[in-house]
């Protein structure tokens, strides 16, 4: 008994003999060792089923059975997926060389012959639970490790998220808008993402980093910001500058998601013809993220109340894209937003502004 810990106690042992009297001996000594959870049986097909349902930590297997010997039970168990097998230990009356080789090349632990010596039988069995559960705490406890990694990662990505969505709204705050414009464009611009095919990450990284396309108006004048009226010569370069002020405040962060963001706060107001700004960068200069969420900002920015403007009809922001088509914006992703249209207006009346701030 003093061999055994608790733990030992509690392993799962699994006993394959045709002779029901080597069965019932080894149960005995066995349980007068402590081990209380004990299944068997004496047909050798079976051995592979209950190892699975029980889950067994050590088989004490026979080799010579009929219709499957011990070597077709290790070749099974040699089948199986499961990465961590239990040990097997051999209890034969095969004395031979050559049969204890074939039995441990078949991935057999240990090796004892019949009749064996109790005190050592148990010692070795004692041996075999321990490396086995050893396995298994040191798998449990990479499990627990990897479960806490990637706890810990959705923790780190939701706390980011939750930066940026705060950052994309500070900005339109100071825009007079309730901060239903870049749910709507965000929305809109993950739509078109999926529609042109890129993978789901990548469009709910779109959904994720075209809401900070505005952040550099934090760094504009509310005089210009809020102006109701056409800003003068001056007054439009300082505004035209939020695109590089967002892209400074972006920068230098590796992650994909602010890469992104940073990306679209430079380019959202770039024009497929080239004439846009800061950089004045042409078709695909403009990384496809600044001319997906170009489009959506354009389309919601037109069907929106502004400090300086009425929300246009949905009719009428769609003629002036399609007049853009090729000119402001790409023309194969004005396609895709025509076809999505019944989707994209049935976002902007899901999100739309509520009536007090009309």
């Amino acid at each position: 008994m003093s061999k055994t810990s608790i733990g030992l106690k509690q392993a799962k042992i699994l006993i394959v003999d045709d002779e029901s009297a080597n069965v019932r001996l080894i149960e005995k000594l066995l349980a007068m060792n402590g081990f209380n959870h004990v299944l068997s049986t004496q047909d050798s097909t079976e051995a592979v089923a209950l190892y699975q349902k029980q889950q067994s930590d050590l088989l004490l297997l026979d080799l010579n059975m009929p219709n499957l010997d011990g070597y077709g039970v290790l070749d099974q168990l040699n089948t199986l997926t499961n990465d961590n097998p239990p040990p097997v230990l051999i209890l034969t009356a095969q004395h031979q060389q050559h049969f204890r080789q074939r039995a441990l090349d078949k991935g057999a632990r240990d090796y004892v012959t019949k009749p064996f010596d109790v005190d050592e039988l148990i010692s070795r069995v004692c041996n075999l639970l321990e490396v086995q559960l050893a396995k298994n705490y040191m798998k449990n406890q990479n499990e627990i490790l990897e479960q806490q990694v990637l706890e810990r990662t959705h923790q780190i990505n939701e706390t980011r998220l939750q930066t940026v969505r705060h950052l994309g709204r500070a900005a339109e705050y100071r825009d007079n808008e309730t901060g239903f414009h870049i749910i709507r464009m965000s929305k809109v611009a993950a739509l078109l993402g999926e529609a042109i095919g890129l993978s789901a990450y990548k469009c709910d990284l779109l959904l994720n980093a075209s809401p900070m396309h505005d952040i550099g108006k934090i760094g504009i004048p509310d005089h210009i910001l809020l102006k109701p009226g056409k800003l003068n010569e001056d007054e439009w370069i300082k505004m035209k500058s939020h695109a590089q002020i967002g892209a400074d405040i972006l920068a230098e962060d590796s992650s994909e998601l602010m890469v992104m963001a940073h990306d679209i706060a430079l380019t959202h107001h770039e024009k497929y013809n080239g004439k846009g700004y800061p950089n004045g960068l042409k078709e695909d200069q403009i990384p496809l993220s600044g001319r997906i969420t170009a489009l959506a900002d354009v389309f919601d920015a037109l069907t929106s109340i502004r400090p300086y403007k009425k929300a246009w009809s949905v009719e009428k922001a769609v003629n002036l894209i399609k007049e853009e088509s090729g000119q402001h914006f790409d023309p194969k992703l004005v396609d895709v937003f025509l076809k999505n249209l019944p989707e994209i207006v049935l976002i902007n009346e899901a999100y739309s502004e509520p009536l007090n701030d009309q």
